[in-house]
């Protein structure tokens, strides 16, 4: 446990808090009332994904692959949580 709380520097724990709050307004944003999604957003989900998918076949981090069902919560979940997932530190 004491490895975990090591590992969790205050700029991890930014991109962390980040990627929380866009979940959470991911969430709220997707009530009752229709979302629409902007071109540019489209944009930005799809070169997230292209990165996650380019980063898990070269340098084989299988953990980037957890942003991409973020993006079902919009851009400001899956960004931050790739962040978060790729500023771990490496053994």
């Amino acid at each position: 446990m004491s490895s975990l709380r090591s590992d969790l520097t205050p700029l991890r724990l930014v991109w962390l808090g980040l990627a929380i709050a866009g979940a959470v307004l991911g969430l709220w944003a997707s009530g009752p009332q229709p979302v629409s999604v902007r071109p540019t957003e489209w944009l930005a989900m799809g070169t997230l994904a292209l990165w996650c998918l380019i980063e898990t076949s070269i340098r084989r981090n299988w953990a980037a692959l957890f942003a991409l069902p973020a993006l079902w919560l919009g851009i400001g979940c899956a960004l931050p949580l790739y962040l978060f997932i790729r500023s771990r530190r490496i053994a």
